[in-house]
């Protein structure tokens, strides 16, 4: 029997992430990356660098201190890098990083199956309320 020391256990636990049990980090990381601002900035950043302006004006609703966050937040990440160009008045560009441009391809993909199967899942939802009316209508008649 191979003998570990407390740290190497720790390593060990470290680096097999599960994000079903609680305490993961990578459940934070899903959480965070599972953001409806967050999907939406990493895919229009998808068409190469923008400024905040052009972000603020793409991703409508978005409020300012929203995006803010949601792009400091993406930098913490190391999902996108923020240039600052000295110039009057001063240029900020934010730009995908590889892990961010990773993560972005996903997020596409369900930006664009959210897009193209919206008219079935509402379609869903009307028959589901439907059925959940007439089962509260008869549930209280039955009484």
């Amino acid at each position: 029997m191979v003998t570990r020391t407390a740290q190497e256990r720790r390593n060990e636990e470290k680096r097999a992430y599960d994000a079903y049990l609680a305490a993961c980090p990578a459940r934070k990381l899903l959480d965070e990356v599972s953001g409806k601002w967050v999907s939406l900035v990493l895919v229009a950043l998808g068409d190469g660098p923008q400024r905040y302006s052009d972000l603020s004006r793409r991703i409508a609703g978005v409020s300012q201190k929203m995006l803010t966050q949601t792009l400091r937040t993406l930098e913490r990440d190391g999902l996108l890098t923020r240039t600052v160009t000295a110039c009057v008045p001063v240029r900020v560009d934010y730009e995908l990083t590889e892990l961010g441009r990773s993560l972005r391809e996903l997020l596409a993909g369900i930006k664009d199956w959210a897009e193209t199967r919206f008219d079935e899942v509402e379609s869903a939802r009307d028959r589901y309320d439907a059925r959940s009316a007439a089962l509260t209508i008869g549930s209280d008649g039955a009484g």
